[in-house]
């Protein structure tokens, strides 16, 4: 039987490491930008063209190259960073692997240009899929440029598989973000098809979250700073009335290395309980220092899982720094542990008379008498309650009743034109139940109907006719346009999808200062604007159409789910009748836009089996 293992070739082997190193732009983007920041850059220019596909070209200053340095640096497992195993153990830089510049070169054509400090010429290297294509002397400053053109030129599955420009570039601003947050004083540019996204100057951590966030981020801000043997905890947490329902805004950085650590996360998560709306994230951009020794980062060829020798410390300390500095500034109670924890008795003064503390006892009281009236003999119990306190109970709970029986939220349902083959129902026919459900009393048994589904299932097949050009959705126009505060990131993500939303009653514009503005919004989603745009952020960041159909089914199905009636309102008669016609109006009443059961239907025969 002939052998059937083989050697793999370096350029397959490449490959195939590739596809965990460079999953998409974003990757390349990391990678380089990162060796910008170990070369010891003090400004780093990223420009893009077509979200990555086309070119990513990222320019430094840094140290530079030789000539033999800037042809074995695409060699596998090549690097600069370390020479042995031992110093794995004292890591300070951002790379180690040398895996990423020859899992690039390996799928994509690269064109390099380095120069160190004292060289009188530069040096170019050009690389097309791992074959060296030019090695020529060039006059350049110093510093290295790495120009990656046309990525997955030759794995063209992968170029296949990635997603829309707006995606891609959603996902370059999140990398660039993550390595300018953790070196505020490093000059970086971001630019895009000719635009800058951001052109972020030196300075403190703050002035740099604000330079990425927006200046109306300042005052969200809650610095935390904490020192022990352990751990140096230090950076800021945002005030829990501003934290979104859309992950985003958390960045955790150890040693200067973004990380992603479900357990640290937990502990910034428990400091806020209390505090925070249930399904809401605050931001967070914290910043761990821990001995080197004590910190694996070597798990995963993209670094960014770490194990920490002391993460039960570490997690104690990190949740404990937050809580603190949540409490001094007012945001959340804190302990202080300054002060002597012990019982705080009064000094008695010289010359007082101590008498012994009496209990008032009521000798006739029987427990096993039914008249709850004890006799007057001291005892403040039940005797105090006068038939004035009695009238007052009920008036209070009387209005209580009142203001229950009234709709809390108004079910504003508007969708142009009311579609045909509506049911007919009548107010003696419907009741609510724990505000929740809608029972409709019917001939051969009971409809059960959940509000906050068949609110929904109604506003999403709204939204589908009128992206279709079939319907309009009657929007209400703000008297003064509302300024929305967002990354640059998600400013274009918005208003690149403005002409979808607006056929959903949602008129964008862009501010002169790059903010959005909002013109206009649905009837009855002023009051819940953020909460819907960040669903609508959140399925633009993912991405997970094939269409434009499908992205404007994707949109109409979040923009129902944020927009819908809340769970728990009252109703009128009147309101639920509405309600149940609209629902039985649409093609699919059975089922929300999630696919869940909206309604169910109790049979007469089925009742009666309840009471045999």
């Amino acid at each position: 039987m002939a052998d059937s293992i083989i050697q793999l070739s370096n350029h397959v082997a490449n490959q195939i490491a590739a596809g965990e190193v460079v999953a998409r732009p974003a990757s390349v983007v990391k990678e380089l930008v990162e060796n910008s920041v170990d070369a010891g850059a003090v400004t780093v220019t990223v420009l893009v063209k077509d979200a990555g596909r086309t070119l990513i070209q990222v320019i430094d200053d840094g140290k530079g190259m030789s000539e033999e340095d800037a042809k074995m640096c695409f060699s596998r497992h090549a690097t600069s960073k370390i020479s042995s195993a031992d110093d794995l153990l004292s890591l300070v830089t951002k790379g180690f692997r040398g895996e990423a510049l020859s899992s690039i070169s390996a799928i994509s054509q690269v064109e390099l240009k380095t120069r160190e400090e004292g060289a009188e010429m530069g040096v170019k290297v050009q690389i097309s899929g791992e074959e060296f294509k030019e090695n020529e002397p060039i006059s350049c400053s110093v510093g290295t440029s790495f120009a990656v053109k046309n990525l997955f030129f030759n794995v063209p599955a992968r170029r296949n598989f990635l997603k829309s420009d707006q995606v891609e570039l959603r996902h370059i601003v999140d990398e660039f973000q993550r390595v300018a947050m953790a070196h505020p004083n490093i000059s970086f540019r971001l630019n895009s098809n000719g635009n800058d996204l951001f052109n972020l100057k030196p300075g403190s951590l703050r002035k740099r979250v604000v330079a990425i966030f927006g200046a109306k981020y300042d005052e969200r801000l809650v610095p935390v700073d904490e020192e022990t043997d352990v751990v140096k905890i230090s950076g800021f947490v945002g005030k829990p009335a501003f934290a979104r329902r859309t992950r985003g805004e958390q960045f955790l950085f150890v040693n200067g290395r973004f990380i992603k650590h479900p357990l640290m996360h937990r502990a910034i998560m428990i400091a806020f309980e209390g505090v925070l709306t249930p399904g809401s994230f605050p931001l967070y951009t914290v910043f761990l220092e821990v001995d080197p020794s004590k910190i694996d980062v070597n798990i995963h060829p993209t670094k960014v899982e770490a194990k920490f020798e002391e993460d039960q410390i570490i997690f104690a300390m990190l949740r404990s720094a937050i809580k603190r500095g949540l409490g001094k500034h007012n945001v959340a109670p804190s302990l202080n542990f300054e002060q002597e924890l012990s019982i705080s008795i009064p000094l008695i003064s010289e010359g007082a008379i101590l008498t012994e503390p009496k209990v008032n006892v009521n000798k006739d009281y029987n427990p096993f008498e039914t008249s709850m009236s004890p006799k007057s003999s001291g005892f403040s119990g039940f005797s105090t309650f006068s038939k004035g306190s009695e009238k007052e109970l009920d008036d209070l709970y009387g209005m209580l009743d009142n203001k229950m029986s009234e709709p809390s939220q108004s079910l504003e349902v508007s969708l142009g034109e009311e579609l045909e083959g509506g049911l007919e129902l009548t107010t003696d026919k419907v009741f609510q139940v724990n505000s929740r459900l809608i029972a409709v009393v019917r001939n051969e048994g009971v409809v059960v109907v959940n509000v906050k589904r068949a609110h929904e299932r109604i506003l999403y097949e709204g939204y589908i006719l009128a992206g279709r050009g079939g319907g309009t959705i009657v929007s209400q126009r703000l008297l003064f346009p509302e300024s929305v505060n967002l990354a640059k990131a998600d400013t274009n993500l918005l208003l690149e999808a403005s002409d979808i939303l607006e056929l959903f009653g949602l008129e964008l514009s862009e501010s002169e200062s790059g903010e959005v503005e909002v013109l206009a919004v649905p009837s009855g989603l002023a009051g819940r604007l953020q909460d819907c745009l960040d669903s609508v952020l959140s399925a633009l960041q993912d991405g997970t159409w094939a269409d434009e159909e499908g992205k404007r089914e994707q949109l109409a199905k979040v923009w129902a789910e944020a927009g819908a009636v809340n769970r728990s309102v009252a109703m009128t008669p009147e309101e639920m009748v509405d309600l149940v016609q609209r629902l039985f109006s649409c093609e699919l009443p059975a089922v929300d836009a999630s696919g869940r059961v909206a309604y169910t239907v109790f049979s007469s025969d089925f009742i009666e089996t309840k009471f045999k």
